[in-house]
């Protein structure tokens, strides 16, 4: 980790302390203290609501200090894989699922260049902060819970005809569940691209979040994986680095999870 700050957030007021402990905290209960210099907070790196209200304390924290580089490698590789087959659509129109506040939509239109992009998310913190930070990424942005749609939902988002997913670092610790997951994936038409990355304990043993199980299942049928790569996602607070997989693959047909109440 770096003790600098970024040129974006340094004249933000604002002091970034993580935990002097070296014991190792799971993912999602990592933390740091934030001081503005009249008083501190601890905060969870989860907690993206506190962490998209103050503008580019996302970005110091998770992309400056710990070093993550999974849009990036995700939107990179997604890349490769669409040049190594060609020009195949008219257009690209990519839904960015869990799109936070925009650093992931911003990055795929660096990489492939989306004639519609359009960003889904269940908090309106995200939506607010991806507006605030990047006004001209997204056609269209969405709050929504996509584990149950409603009709009217789900109609809105089908009128994009979506020939690309993309789902980074949203997957697993109660973030996405595996039935928002494949709602969002029944969006895209057959023959779209799909990229997701994951950590790699929800693909092993012991996974308990359902997704092992669940992509497993959408590659027999539903899913052809054309690149499955393991890299570092981030550095933990402590410097390890965390390890994710990322997958790039082709929608063959629709996949049924979940009943929608």
């Amino acid at each position: 980790m770096t003790n600098s700050l970024n040129e974006r957030f340094k004249d933000c007021n604002y002091e970034i302390q993580f935990p002097n402990s070296t014991s190792q905290l799971d993912q999602d209960e990592e933390w740091f203290m934030l001081s503005n210099g009249k008083e501190k907070r601890k905060v969870r790196l989860h907690d993206y609501k506190t962490l998209y209200e103050i503008p580019n304390l996302y970005e110091e924290v998770v992309y400056h200090q710990l070093k993550c580089k999974s849009p990036s490698v995700v939107c990179g590789i997604l890349k490769e894989e669409m040049d190594n087959n060609g020009k195949e659509f008219s257009s690209f129109r990519a839904l960015d699922f869990g799109a936070g506040n925009g650093i992931v939509g911003e990055q795929l239109q660096k990489s492939i260049g989306c004639d519609e992009l359009v960003g889904v998310d269940i908090i309106p913190e995200a939506r607010d902060a991806a507006q605030r930070d990047r006004p001209d990424t997204y056609d269209g942005y969405y709050v929504m819970d996509l584990s149950h749609p409603s009709e009217k939902e789900k109609e809105k988002l089908q009128e994009w005809k979506f020939n690309i997913l993309v789902t980074v670092a949203a997957l697993g610790f109660n973030d996405i569940p595996t039935c928002a997951f494949v709602n969002a994936f029944n969006l895209i038409e057959s023959g779209s691209w799909v990229a997701f990355n994951i950590k790699e304990k929800f693909l092993s043993k012991e996974d308990n979040s359902g997704f092992k199980e669940t992509i497993l299942e959408m590659m027999k049928d539903s899913i052809e994986v054309v690149n499955n790569k393991r890299y570092c996602h981030r550095l933990s607070i402590n410097g390890s680095p965390i390890y994710y997989k990322v997958i790039v693959a082709r929608k063959k047909n629709h996949f049924h999870l979940c009943t929608e109440e």
